[in-house]
């Protein structure tokens, strides 16, 4: 038998040909059950942190008197109850390792996530045992992206319950490609870039209008004066479909924050900050913190808003520091 050609001496076809081959189709990850069942007490962690008030989630008496019969865990905590935590023991049945080692060993260095679509067949209950299982779903490339030359790696991953039914899938595809192979102030072919433009619908329009206005307006729902951000078609406190908004102070403190570094993007000039900022009126909003160095930003730091006129077209709300 021939020997095989190392992995980074492949390349095109050759190389999308033993991707395929290894890996298409293939069991990727797990199986992995969960080190605990689903539990109200993380429930409780989770929706706190995310600011869910549904009672169907940590009221007993609502829940058992609702549709459901008793209480049922969000389905966004999914993927929670397989997470194996911050000591992630060594999984013989791992093979995204391997995966990403043969496309590393090629020059495809670099990832960003592209997609995820989650699907729920039924909700969890407390004392349900979950199993987290994936394979394989597709592999196309290479394929010539503003981030450079790179192959989509698409898995499906599935949520099982103790008697082994799916309760939900995600199918999530990443893009492994080659650093370098763009400019990272352009797309790739010399252009130079434009910061993206904001995808304006009936959701949002109030907001850019604001933003055209030199304000900041928060959008708030007319039945229980919940504020929220982003835009939403409901409000998730009290389900009304009725709302207006109110223009903020513009002056808040930084709730959280990172430094991006990379990948780069179009139009940013890293690092930057990017900040999530509590307002006066307690809604949080993501936004740009300028003007100050990224070891400077610590979380409680007083920020006041200001508009930046990025180019003819273009006018973002940032932060700076009060």
């Amino acid at each position: 038998m021939a020997e095989q050609a190392p992995s980074q001496a492949l390349v095109g076809d050759e190389l999308l040909e033993r991707l395929k081959a290894e890996f298409e189709g293939q069991p990727y990850r797990g199986p992995r059950v969960g080190v605990d069942p689903v539990n109200l007490p993380m429930i409780r962690h989770f929706v706190d942190a995310v600011g869910d008030r549904n009672p169907a989630y940590v009221d007993e008496r609502f829940a058992s008197a609702s549709r459901f019969g008793g209480i049922v865990s969000p389905p966004a905590m999914l993927q929670v109850w397989t997470m194996p935590g911050l000591v992630d023991p060594d999984d013989p049945n791992d093979r995204q390792p391997a995966l990403l080692d043969m496309l590393d060993e090629a020059g495809y260095t670099s990832v960003v996530a592209t997609n995820s679509e989650q699907e729920y067949a039924r909700y969890l209950r407390p004392g349900d045992v979950v199993t987290f299982q994936s394979h394989v779903e597709s592999i196309v490339g290479p394929k010539q992206t503003a981030l450079g030359e790179g192959y989509f790696i698409t898995t499906l991953e599935e949520s099982l319950d103790q008697d082994g039914e799916v309760v939900g899938t995600t199918r999530f595809r990443i893009l492994k490609f080659r650093p370098g192979a763009a400019d990272a102030s352009g797309d790739g072919q010399g252009n130079t870039s434009q910061r993206p433009r904001p995808s304006i619908n009936q959701d949002n329009a109030y907001f850019w209008e604001g933003v055209e206005a030199g304000e900041l307006r928060i959008q708030r729902c007319t039945q229980c004066r919940r504020l929220r951000h982003p835009g939403q078609p409901a409000c998730r406190e009290c389900g009304s479909f009725d709302w207006d908004w109110i223009v903020a102070a513009g002056t808040g403190t930084v709730y959280s924050f990172v430094v991006h570094h990379h990948p780069p993007l179009p139009g940013f000039e890293p690092p930057f900050v990017v900040g999530l900022v509590e307002l006066e009126e307690g809604a949080r909003v993501v936004a740009e913190i300028v003007g100050v160095e990224g070891a400077e930003v610590e979380v409680g730091m007083p920020v006041r808003l200001t508009f930046t006129a990025i180019d003819d077209e273009l006018t973002v709300p940032q932060w700076v520091p009060a």
